[in-house]
């Protein structure tokens, strides 16, 4: 955490006794504590005061910690809260119930104290996390949530490392190269960077670099002025004037020329830049964190990338694993993209589950993503077997896109075609009938290239 940073925590249990303890720990880890032993205290704190974290027992006289939870769920300042629940209790149905409230985790009595404390702070960065993308559409936010969640609770060697070197580089405003496969989830990490930095109050903004011709990408980072070429007809201002004070995320650095790394290179020494057509320097306060899938060691050695470049944005390297390096949080990542597609408990088998972990995911977490959306339509709201995927354990690199995701994907094509036509066109009423929110269908009609 950082040291302006003061995580607060709502404590509730009926045993003084523990409330006392634990209240200190908490306290000596830096933490905000509010304890209560009374449900009925605590359930009325919610309504008025924001907590980053709820940690609440299970069996209480009056009411019970799930009374809790759903008081802070149903609460307008704490319905996005982290939550955790201790019990001596524990039982399946408490459990499945506590897990649809979001809690992090249940930790059965008796548990290490410092295994709490542990937990409260990745609940803490996770509740900050979100709290920091509330702006967002509800499709980035939704995305957000869900990677983020994995990356600060993943289990994998590989999760874990990331994990700690976002934490470790997030309160300083030193410059970060996030390396990694496409779909690996770079942007995320630099958002995740962004909202446990200073600068979290202040815009998040990301430019691909890829995705622009040389003269538009110039234009979009550093603005114009009227007049300055063909088509710039008004004062444009450019992403770094607009990040400034936050963060500019600058993804696939790579592609960019040598004329422009060379201008990158100069904002990076000097915090000016100019805008195109213009003289005067604007000087900028910005935070950059790159993002890249090539080599850029290699790109130096063949020529295409400025050395000097390299070592300033290298200042941080991070590697962000792909997902067949991170496979034991492939579990997590589906039952997250599950519940965000409206799913409940067990929508999927556990034959189809594991035919999932066995796949080598080329198209990592964005291609997993896709693949749950396309099977909560086919399996039309049973659960979801392997026949509903459309990858399968023995599929390597082009196998995965030629063969069943092709004709999986013509066959989600003609449900949702017939959906429309069942329902004139209506894309409320063929979102209902598909099971799918109406958001999701617009995504999925706009993938398979399905006219409105």
């Amino acid at each position: 955490m950082e040291p302006h940073y003061t995580p607060t925590a709502l404590l509730v249990d009926d045993e003084p006794r523990v409330t006392i303890i634990l209240d200190g720990e908490l306290s000596d880890a830096g933490f905000d504590v509010t304890a209560l032993n009374s449900s009925v205290e605590a359930i009325e704190l919610l309504q008025k005061k924001q907590f980053d974290v709820v940690i609440t027992d299970l069996s209480m006289p009056e009411k019970s910690g799930l009374d809790v939870l759903k008081a802070a769920r149903d609460s307008e300042l704490n319905s996005d809260i982290g939550a955790i629940v201790i019990t001596a209790h524990a039982s399946i149905d408490s459990a499945v119930t506590a897990g649809k409230m979001g809690v992090a985790k249940y930790l059965e009595k008796p548990f290490k104290n410092s295994e709490l404390v542990e937990l409260a702070q990745q609940v803490c960065e996770y509740t900050r996390m979100t709290r920091s993308k509330k702006e967002s559409s509800e499709e980035a936010q939704e995305e957000f949530q869900v990677l983020a969640h994995d990356i600060v609770f993943g289990s994998a060697a590989s999760a874990k490392r990331m994990n700690d070197l976002i934490r470790k580089v997030a309160p300083t405003d030193a410059t970060a190269l996030l390396t990694g496969a496409s779909g690996s989830g770079k942007e995320v990490a630099a958002q995740m960077i962004h909202a446990l930095s200073k600068r979290a109050k202040k815009p998040f903004v990301a430019v691909n670099c890829a995705a622009l011709a040389e003269s538009l990408l110039e234009s979009e980072l550093f603005g114009h002025v009227k007049g300055a070429f063909t088509g710039a007809t008004d004062l444009k201002r450019g992403r770094f004037e607009l990040a400034d004070g936050g963060t500019l995320f600058l993804d696939e650095i790579g592609e960019t020329s040598g004329a422009l790394q060379t201008k990158l290179l100069r904002v990076l020494e000097e915090r000016k830049f100019s805008r195109v057509g213009a003289g005067e320097e604007i000087s900028c306060n910005v935070r950059v964190i790159t993002a890249t899938n090539r080599d850029l060691q290699k790109e130096i050695s063949k020529g295409t990338f400025r050395e000097d470049l390299f070592f300033r944005l290298n200042v941080f390297p991070i590697p962000i694993p792909s997902l067949a390096e991170r496979k034991a949080d492939i579990p997590e990542f589906v039952n997250a993209f599950l519940q965000a597609n409206g799913c409940e408990e067990g929508a999927i088998s556990e034959e189809a589950l594991a035919t999932l972990c066995e796949y080598h995911w080329p198209g990592n977490i964005r291609e997993l993503r896709n693949v749950i959306e396309r099977a909560v339509i086919l399996s039309g709201g049973e659960q979801i077997t392997p026949e509903h995927l459309s990858v399968t354990a023995s599929q390597t690199g082009s196998d995965a896109s030629s063969n069943s995701g092709a004709g999986l994907a013509a066959a989600e094509r003609e449900m949702i075609i017939n959906a429309l036509e069942d329902s004139n066109g209506n894309k409320t009423t063929a979102a209902q009938k598909l099971g799918i929110t109406r958001r999701k269908l617009y995504s999925r009609m706009k993938i398979l290239d399905i006219e409105g």
